[in-house]
């Protein structure tokens, strides 16, 4: 078996503690890269994406994609159109990615824009 980078064992770890704590809610998954970042809210109990937003969005006003201000811009976006899809609570998937930057900005952002978890 292949050794897994240090990264996909955070991942495992973390998609592993939201299966026990997770009472059949929604996950609000991010993903970022040098350039952009991306969130999307997925039902895992039907299969389906409910509600995502990225800094590739039409309409995204961030120069660069790259940055806090824009991952705040996503968290907003996500969290106006979960709501819009009836979504009020998720569980936070950061993906193995760390919990600070980009990613707290987007969750920071989601939650005050009325998204609970």
């Amino acid at each position: 078996m292949a050794k897994l980078s240090v990264f996909e064992r955070r991942r495992q770890r973390v998609r592993s503690k939201l299966r026990s704590q997770r009472a059949n809610l929604p996950r609000l998954s991010v993903h970022r890269t040098g350039k952009h970042i991306y969130a999307q809210v997925i039902d895992d109990t039907k299969g389906a994406t409910v509600a995502s937003a990225s800094t590739n969005d039409k309409g995204v006003k961030v120069k660069s994609g790259g940055n806090v201000a824009a991952a705040t811009d996503v968290g907003k976006r996500v969290a106006e159109a979960a709501k819009k899809a009836g979504v009020k609570s998720v569980v936070f998937d950061r993906g193995g990615f760390l919990f600070h930057g980009r990613v707290k900005a987007l969750a920071d952002a989601a939650r005050e824009s009325g998204l609970e978890f």
